[in-house]
């Protein structure tokens, strides 16, 4: 069965990728895992920064708090 010319331009534009060198220097292993914990944290504390914003019990608001400044002590540690 004969395949259509978008299958073909996707196969195309594939192909320029791959062929495409790869710029900078390779990752490793390691620095994949940091940027991805990171990326994580991140998140997390986005997170919890728009659940503070919300919260209305003084607990819930401190505990958030908390949370908040221990994710940013560990982003902090990861990104030296």
């Amino acid at each position: 069965m004969a395949r259509g010319w978008e299958s073909k331009a996707v196969e195309a534009q594939q192909d320029a990728a791959a062929a495409r060198p790869r710029s900078g220097p390779p990752v490793s292993r390691e620095d994949v895992t940091r940027r991805a914990e990171i990326a994580t944290l991140t998140l997390a504390r986005a997170r919890a920064e728009a659940d503070l914003q919300v919260a209305t019990a003084a607990a819930h608001r401190d505990m958030l708090t908390r949370a908040i400044a221990d994710l940013d002590r560990r982003i902090a540690l990861l990104s030296r």
